[in-house]
């Protein structure tokens, strides 16, 4: 069984907010929730990069962890939805993601957070596939019908790839031997920058006091 990922290649992203608009679009998204949003690291600075962000379907999802009333499950496939209609409005998923997945609509009196909402991968929710209320509530289930995730197929520039990952891996391995890289694309140091040096200290002089 296929492994659900999305995989966003820094190098190719554009920052055009293709993927963002698509999800909306596809989905009805109201207003004030975004699924899915486009990150510029390092703005306005040389080698600045983006990436677009959303769920990224965790295999040890944190919001499943900490959800008091076990609204999330997993699918066969590894994508991580949710039961809105056990969903209390707490939170506790919203603080718990690290990529600031869950999306809560914040309409009405001060704490009324409203049912949370999130990237479904397309994949919709609890009803029955491509039933009226499962697009009501959750979007359209492109899954369903053997359709990968609308950001990933809008995509201008396939920055934003989803689907198997171990086909993502392959593909984005073979990218990274195109560009002539190796094993420094991945890491520590490229993930958060190589530690600053210290100035070296000039060495004392022979013979003590000079």
């Amino acid at each position: 069984m296929a492994r659900m990922k999305f995989l966003c290649d820094a190098e190719r992203c554009i920052e055009c907010n293709g993927c963002v608009t698509a999800c909306k679009n596809e989905h009805e998204v109201p207003w004030g929730v975004n699924r899915r949003r486009v990150v510029t690291l390092n703005d306005g600075v040389p080698g600045e990069k983006s990436i677009s962000v959303a769920c990224m379907h965790c295999s040890d999802a944190p919001c499943m962890a900490v959800c008091p009333v076990d609204c999330f499950y997993r699918t066969e496939e590894g994508v991580v939805l949710h039961d809105k209609d056990l969903c209390i409005g707490c939170g506790y998923c919203f603080y718990a993601c690290p990529f600031g997945a869950p999306q809560f609509p914040q309409s009405g009196a001060f704490g009324l957070r409203g049912k949370m909402d999130k990237c479904t991968f397309c994949a919709g929710g609890p009803e029955k596939d491509n039933t009226e209320e499962e697009l009501r509530k959750y979007g359209r289930n492109r899954l369903a019908e053997g359709k990968l995730p609308a950001c990933a197929e809008m995509c201008s520039t396939k920055a934003l790839l989803g689907g198997d990952a171990d086909v993502l891996a392959d593909i984005f391995r073979e990218r990274v031997l195109k560009r002539g890289k190796g094993a420094e694309v991945w890491g520590w140091a490229t993930a958060y920058g190589k530690p600053e040096q210290k100035p070296q200290q000039p060495a004392p002089a022979a013979g003590g006091q000079s």
